[in-house]
């Protein structure tokens, strides 16, 4: 654990090179990294963590942070100057901020099915969102969780029993801060208006199945982010490194490997990957 004002952060770092720093979604937590820790610990150092209030991990509830910072704090704690961040919806947001503050300290950025703040959301995902409040006040926490595991994002891979177990046991186990009391995390910044100001390497992930909103937030983050390349995975959807795992494991395995080669400065001068088509297929 890692002690930080306001809180404790629960990590887990294992394997040598590259530093590679994996982050969750909304109400997940560490453990739905594992099929990619296994998949690139001989070529990297991979960086795990329960974000702030999610997992195992704390945060009071007057404590001014930011997940951000906290990325950056723990990046320090391990001696870690500088990264590859991967992250997945609310961890997408998550990476882009820490990018933004800390731009030198970037290898590359994977954005798997990431939030993108300023793209309004689609009716449905919007009703799913309210559904896990009424959840909330009808049910209470356990009502709000089973809201939250029926939002349409999740549908695809909770037609997989195992998936759909493993889903159900990190939200299980979430404390439900987020959504019964106020959060003290700093203001976010304007992510949107300074995606052309991203130089790191980019790759935007997405699963065909996601629902509509993330495949506008999407295409905003590929197209404004200069240099970005995007892949749609076929067959999947919101939970694309659950549900497509031997893809997203190649993808940061050949996002890695081109790094290490690059050397330490990649992450603003070093080897850009080969930009992709639409259809996820690479240009010559």
């Amino acid at each position: 654990m890692l002690g930080v004002p306001g809180g404790q952060l629960y990590y887990e770092a294992e394997g040598d090179g590259v530093p590679v720093v994996l982050v969750h979604g909304l109400a997940l937590d560490a453990r739905m990294w594992d099929d990619q820790v296994p998949a690139l610990n001989d070529i990297a150092k991979v960086v795990r963590y329960d974000a702030r209030g999610f997992g195992r991990s704390t945060r009071d509830a007057a404590t001014a942070y930011s997940h951000a910072d906290d990325l950056w704090r723990l990046a320090d704690h391990l001696e870690i100057d500088t990264a590859v961040l991967v992250g997945l919806s609310m961890g997408g947001r998550i990476v882009v901020e820490a990018t933004l503050a800390a731009p030198e300290r970037v290898r590359a950025l994977v954005l798997l099915d990431a939030v993108l703040d300023g793209v309004p959301w689609d009716p449905d995902s919007e009703r799913g969102l309210q559904a896990v409040g009424e959840g909330l006040r009808s049910g209470g926490l356990d009502g709000a969780k089973a809201a939250w595991l029926h939002h349409d994002f999740f549908v695809p891979a909770q037609r997989a029993p195992d998936l759909a177990g493993r889903l159900a046991e990190m939200v299980g186990d979430y404390s439900g801060v987020n959504w019964t009391s106020a959060d003290p995390h700093a203001p976010h910044p304007n992510s949107i208006e300074l995606l052309a100001t991203i130089a790191s390497p980019t790759t935007v992930v997405i699963g065909a199945l996601d629902v509509p909103c993330f495949h506008e937030m999407s295409d905003v983050l590929a197209d404004r982010i200069p240099g970005a390349r995007k892949l749609t995975v076929p067959g999947v959807g919101h939970m694309v490194n659950m549900e497509a795992p031997e893809v997203v494991n190649a993808l940061l395995r050949e996002v890695v490997l081109d790094h290490s080669l690059a050397g330490p400065s990649a992450g603003r001068d070093g080897v850009r990957l080969r930009p992709l088509r639409r259809d996820g297929k690479a240009e010559a």
